[in-house]
């Protein structure tokens, strides 16, 4: 199905608009940072975000995967989700995410924060969280902290389709600022 046409900010009386980022290409880690922040039109690399964040240093990576599942709440068979976003606005906010978890636990190796964007299909991954460190707490607490932050902070709307029916953001919550989020990891 295709996507809603894009829209102009100026465009009077329209419905609520959704950005389509443009398709970056391969999604692939840095070779000149320990935070791999995207994205992307393109199935996740889940596995190489593991692999990736594997450090010497670190004893403990801790994996979150957001994956897209058959039901919502009121909601049975549900066929696939759509993403869309603004990557001019969603690349800032993974940044100042993977800032804060760094001040906050400071021992932490690797950062991965990654969002797929278009169709996403039952069992695939839409959001991808990392955190290595040297010891499981860490790992833990920040990678938590980086999904709830992701969750409360970055514009990307989900667009659900069901079988009796479909809609952009049901259950949409209203985006606040990192610093004002209440995200005690």
């Amino acid at each position: 199905m295709a996507s809603p046409p894009r829209r102009s900010v100026t465009e009077p009386d329209s419905e609520p608009y959704h950005y389509r980022m443009p398709t970056q290409g391969m999604l692939a880690p840095p070779t000149d940072s320990d935070t791999w922040l995207g994205l992307a039109d393109e199935t996740l690399p889940v596995g190489q975000a593991v692999d990736w964040a594997v450090l010497p240093s670190c004893g403990a990576v801790v994996l979150f995967s957001g994956t897209v599942r058959d039901h919502a709440e009121g909601r049975d068979c549900v066929e696939r989700l759509e993403y869309e976003a603004y990557d001019g606005y969603v690349v800032p906010k993974l940044e100042e995410i993977a800032a804060q978890m760094r001040r906050r636990w400071s021992a932490l190796g690797r950062i991965v924060l990654l969002h797929r964007a278009g169709l996403v299909s039952l069992g695939e991954s839409s959001v991808v969280v990392v955190a290595s460190s040297p010891h499981r707490p860490e790992a833990f607490a920040a990678a938590r902290f980086g999904i709830d932050a992701l969750k409360a902070t970055v514009p990307i709307w989900k667009r659900e389709v069901w079988a009796d029916g479909e809609s952009w953001g049901l259950e949409a919550q209203h985006l606040t600022k990192l610093d004002s989020t209440k995200l005690d990891s």
